[in-house]
């Protein structure tokens, strides 16, 4: 469920007080239009991990879009989902369209139970929620893994290498896996393995934003 309150009192507090902008800082509405401009979808592909899993995702995760992502996920700021989500949808659109046939299960990454707790909501659900778009519980998580933030790429992947398992009723489903950022791919690599292991076809990936292609 989406906490009401904190998008609610956010439009209360922009009639009576000068806010900053996300994006840019701005004095105004909580996106300013060009930072609104600059979360229009431009969806990118690319291929993660040596299964080459590949990836639309619907922005780059970089100015804005870094500093809108992190405060809707790490700030309550569900206030900012709309242009996220839309994001996000355009992202699955161009992922299904590699897909032959229907019946693709939308699969998120589980989310910890420490950050479920923090946040109070699962920033991608909420967003697929958003577009109307169904999310199937395929996966679990087996262990914690640690913040990848610090970690480099090699890394990433030891630390989250066995960390999930696809649940019984992913034997036999076609999935699409969701996520917010792709970094090095890292997570969903993990996730396909787990998923493939359950039985199930990963077909690929969609996420809201992926980082940029340093050298390419």
């Amino acid at each position: 469920m989406i906490p009401v309150a904190r998008p609610v009192a956010s439009a209360l507090l922009e009639l009576v007080l000068p806010l900053p902008c996300t994006g840019c800082g701005t004095v105004g509405p909580a996106l300013c239009p060009l930072c609104r401009a600059a979360l229009a979808p431009v969806v990118q592909r690319r291929a993660v991990g040596r299964c080459a899993l590949p990836v639309s995702s619907g922005l780059v995760y970089d100015g804005v879009a870094r500093r809108v992502l992190l405060a809707y996920k790490n700030e309550g700021r569900t206030d900012l989902r709309v242009p996220l989500a839309a994001a996000l949808a355009a992202a699955v659109r161009d992922a299904l369209t590699a897909v032959p046939g229907d019946g693709v299960a939308l699969v998120p990454m589980p989310p910890t139970v420490r950050s479920r707790r923090d946040r109070g909501y699962d920033p991608v659900r909420v967003l697929l929620r958003r577009e109307r778009l169904p999310a199937s519980r395929l996966l679990a998580l087996r262990r914690r893994s640690a913040d990848q933030v610090a970690l480099g790429r090699a890394g990433r992947f030891e630390n989250v290498d066995g960390s999930m398992s696809g649940l019984p009723a992913a034997a036999g489903a076609r999935v699409l896996l969701v996520d917010d950022v792709v970094t090095t791919g890292a997570t969903l690599v993990e996730a396909a393995r787990a998923l493939r292991a359950a039985g199930a076809e990963v077909l690929g990936a969609a996420t809201v934003a992926s980082t940029p292609q340093r050298g390419r």
